[in-house]
């Protein structure tokens, strides 16, 4: 199977780099991306009866959500509100079937999406093999920086493995440590180091003890990547509301992504939009105001929760475009305040279990 980027060279070897390039070369090359939506669509579509339905869209919901980065559905509410979001986007709101027009229609708007964040924001895909864990631990630097991240744990009761277990928390792909939260992670690279190094949990904590034993496990953690690299998923963003500034400055692309984001909410039978909408639609101009999809990144959600507050979008009132359009870009405005005041810069570091990443797996035929 093929992976979605263009490799690059850094440190640690060859990584990649998934910039959205290939996602937009599929849903511009017509006829490509036509072949593509016919062999998702007879996948999907049970009883072939030409026209797919909710339950038989519930795969490429999943498959959208997982692409951005969303847990499994019925884990989180928020989440889950989000999923209840895309499969409106394909039935608009209502108890029935889609046709294949309207599917390649909703899942190219996705999938352009997609490639717009990942033009904004790289992923770059590294291949974390112990050779840079092992460097940090020979460095000067090192016992300097153990010791400082030795002196903020703060563990009550804790053993010398409980020590060591939080420090490699601490450390990031930068010193070649693959995030240590991921359980597979745990097991197959920290727990059997642990094991191999005869580290004791009687032994007394201190700093002096600390360095020693640590510095033991790291090396055999080394060797372990070294033996079994893992791959990572690495991404770094910052929201400072320069993307909103720029889209508010420049009045017909604003109006043209309101006009496209209002086109596709739900409306009752006199064309007014419930202010509860407010929420989807600017899931739909993210990637035009340079926000992160919905559910992606907790901080940016309090920040939009708290600008929706502001102006009471969930009421449950109906209002018509023109005062849906005035809210959402107050919303907007309200957003960019807070990012400007205070930015949120996220980094994040994920495991890639999965031969493909989330995004790329989207766009594998078979998978849904």
């Amino acid at each position: 199977m093929e992976e979605f980027g263009k490799p690059v060279k850094c440190k640690s070897g060859e990584v990649e780099v998934m910039d959205g390039s290939d996602i937009m070369e599929l849903v511009e090359n017509d006829k490509v991306f036509s072949n593509f939506v016919d062999h998702k669509f007879r996948d999907l579509d049970r009883d072939c009866d030409g026209h797919l339905s909710v339950k038989e869209l519930q795969p490429a919901v999943a498959d959208i959500g997982a692409a951005l980065g969303l847990p499994a559905q019925g884990t989180s509410a928020d989440s889950d509100h989000i999923y209840a979001q895309v499969l409106s986007e394909f039935t608009h709101g209502k108890d029935r079937k889609v046709s294949k027009t309207e599917f390649k229609k909703v899942l190219s708007d996705f999938l352009i999406g997609m490639a717009a964040g990942l033009k904004r924001d790289p992923i770059v895909i590294l291949r974390i093999d112990g050779e840079d864990l092992l460097e940090f631990i020979c460095s000067p630097g090192f016992e300097v920086e153990m010791t400082s991240i030795f002196s903020e744990l703060e563990i009550s009761n804790g053993s010398l493995t409980d020590y060591i277990n939080k420090a490699f928390e601490k450390l990031t792909v930068d010193k070649g440590m693959p995030p240590v939260l991921d359980s597979w992670i745990t097991s197959n690279i920290i727990a059997p180091a642990l094991e191999l190094s005869g580290v004791s949990q009687d032994q007394p904590v201190s700093q002096e003890t600390f360095l020693v034993e640590f510095k033991k496990v790291a090396g055999i953690v080394a060797q372990r990547l070294k033996d079994q690299p893992v791959i990572v998923a690495h991404s770094e963003n910052t929201f400072d509301g320069s993307g909103i500034r720029r889209l508010l400055s420049n009045k017909f692309e604003l109006e043209k992504t309101l006009d496209t984001a209002v086109t596709s909410m739900p409306k009752d039978p006199h064309g007014r939009i419930s202010k509860n909408c407010v929420r989807l639609a600017l899931d739909q101009l993210a990637s035009s105001a340079g926000l992160p999809p919905l559910g992606a990144v907790y901080q940016m959600d309090e920040v939009i929760n708290e600008s929706c507050k502001m102006f009471d979008v969930d009421d449950g009132k109906v209002v018509k475009e023109d005062e849906f359009k005035k809210i959402l870009t107050e919303v907007l405005g309200s957003i960019m305040l807070q990012l400007e005041g205070n930015p949120i810069s996220v980094s994040t570091n994920s495991v890639v279990h999965e031969p493909l990443t989330s995004s790329s797996t989207l766009l594998q035929p078979s998978s849904m």
